[in-house]
């Protein structure tokens, strides 16, 4: 079905108001909007100069942000320019929308947004099939790429520093991470485990109140050295961890000592067997090898 759409459709989605939307169309693989730039110019990438020459034209496809669940798809109509000024390196350039198109992009901003905010939480494999039941259809390598290329932000003020150290190579090759608790999000990796690049970094934010860590004294130190205004508090991961595998080693320990108390307490808890009946016992007055052998087996099985 083809519809004829007006510019309440351009209020709704207002990425694109900058181009000229002629059909709408409902298809098999989602809603197909057909739309061509509203200028009659464009501007060269290269010398920023002006050109009405038009070289060529041809599709280009966008896919945008869903619509009631459903895909959209972009099919913008794309002027070559020929440029017009002495000397420009570059003969003819294609335009580009403002706010929708950009070199070699296959996503409109508001999908890429969105995109990078479920890679964001999710990253690949999950990212990948939360986007695909909302209508994003999209691989986990895209997704992590996305993620990869996205501008990172300034961590700013930081109040409360959570430092901790984890394996690039397990055994071998060690790095400090930094994160801002009360934000939950990491602020700077930095080299190795020692003390020396962490007391660069605090002596480079005295904003920092509080420095959470593990028991290691290399991070201590640091915090000792250029944070003399924090507190240092124990994490509380690490407490529970040490708490745990000090148990651990207690029981195991202990285990001989255990396994004979517990042995011990099953035989005074186990009840005395009923009397054997005259002829389940032999001519001594003892139960008959094949009767204590099945009594055996059946002990075993209740035990399992």
């Amino acid at each position: 079905m083809r519809v004829c759409t007006s510019n309440g459709l351009q209020q709704v989605l207002p990425h694109l108001s900058a181009v000229v939307i002629e059909s709408v169309q409902r298809s098999g693989e989602g809603v197909v909007l057909r739309a061509r730039s509203r200028t009659s110019s464009a501007r060269c990438p290269r010398c920023e100069e002006r050109s009405v020459r038009i070289h060529g034209r041809y599709e280009r496809r966008l896919r945008d942000a869903p619509l009631g669940g459903a895909p959209v798809v972009i099919v913008l109509l794309i002027r070559r320019f020929k440029c017009l000024a002495a000397g420009c390196p570059a003969v003819t350039f294609a335009e580009q929308i403002p706010g929708l198109t950009g070199p070699h992009s296959q996503y409109t901003p508001v999908l890429r947004g969105q995109l990078n905010r479920i890679a964001e939480v999710l990253a690949g494999r999950p990212g990948a099939r939360l986007a695909g039941r909302l209508g994003m259809t999209v691989a986990k390598d895209t997704l992590l790429r996305l993620l990869r290329t996205a501008p990172l932000k300034e961590p700013g003020q930081v109040r409360v520093l959570g430092i901790d150290e984890f394996a690039l190579l397990k055994g071998h090759t060690y790095a400090t991470i930094l994160v801002d608790l009360e934000a939950r999000r990491p602020v700077d990796v930095l080299p190795g485990r020692e003390a020396g690049p962490v007391a660069r970094w605090l002596a480079d934010h005295p904003e920092v109140e509080f420095v959470c860590r593990d028991r290691a004294t290399a991070y201590a130190e640091a915090a000792k050295r250029a944070a003399l205004q924090a507190v240092q508090v124990a994490d509380v991961w690490h407490l529970w961890n040490n708490l745990a595998k000090a148990a651990e080693k207690t029981v195991a320990a202990h285990y001989r000592c255990l396994r004979s108390a517990h042995e011990a307490a099953a035989v005074a808890n186990e009840p005395e067997p009923p009397p054997m009946p005259d002829g389940l016992l032999d001519v001594h007055g003892r139960p008959r090898r094949i009767v204590a052998t099945i009594r055996e087996r059946h002990r075993a099985v209740q035990e399992l």
